[in-house]
């Protein structure tokens, strides 16, 4: 891709939004809102924020964004999703309603709020595949996590060792499968945009 700033959406319908279109500008590219079919058809990738994945798997569907969206992830279109992002944008979802839409754009299976309940939710400094620096300091409320990822999927990161989450302990929280990019926390509310960095060099073709 030959724009300087590209046009990256952030789905605009329940969840972090503002964040992400903060974190996103300031990663590099143009953030627009999107709501609509007409909206989406004009970005060069998206994002799909942390929230409550029922909710917004049933708003697509509302909105008429569900077949839209599915059309263009098919077709190639880079996406990113944190947290429910990651849950909407996996084939399966364990724990889930049994209503709720998949797009099927990574061949993963996860488990929603896998960590616990909201009084569970905790920060961790993970190795990240990726990202230059430092470790990656993350937020996980209600976080799901990967059971199950397809030979194409490339794991990017893990929970390291901790007493204290025995069970969490090497769970797979982030993952990317061509352009498609997710992370089980949330990025956007720590101040460190270099996973948004990730995902517009993704975009522009350059990761």
């Amino acid at each position: 891709m030959s724009k300087a700033r590209p046009v990256v959406g952030v789905l605009a319908l329940q969840g972090d939004v503002a964040e992400h279109l903060a974190m996103t500008e300031r990663a590099g590219a143009t953030a627009v809102p999107v709501r609509r079919a007409t909206e989406l058809s004009e970005v060069d990738g998206l994002v799909l924020p942390g929230g409550e994945s029922t909710t917004m798997s049933r708003l697509l569907e509302t909105f008429e964004l569900l077949e839209p969206l599915r059309e263009r992830l098919r077709a190639g279109l880079p996406a990113f999703g944190s947290c429910a992002g990651m849950i909407l944008l996996a084939r399966q979802a364990l724990d889930g309603r049994p209503d709720q839409h998949q797009l099927d754009a990574l061949d993963i299976v996860v488990r929603r709020n896998a960590f616990g309940r909201q009084v569970d939710s905790f920060e961790e400094d993970l190795e990240f595949t990726g990202v230059d620096g430092p470790a990656l300091h993350a937020v996980f409320i209600r976080a799901p996590w990967v059971e199950k990822a397809g030979q194409d999927v490339e794991v990017l990161a893990r929970v390291p060792e901790d007493p204290g989450r025995a069970d969490a302990a090497a769970r797979i929280v982030a993952v990317r499968q061509g352009m498609v990019l997710a992370t089980a926390f949330h990025p956007e509310l720590t101040g460190d945009e270099r996973v948004h960095r990730l995902f517009v060099r993704i975009v522009r073709g350059q990761a």
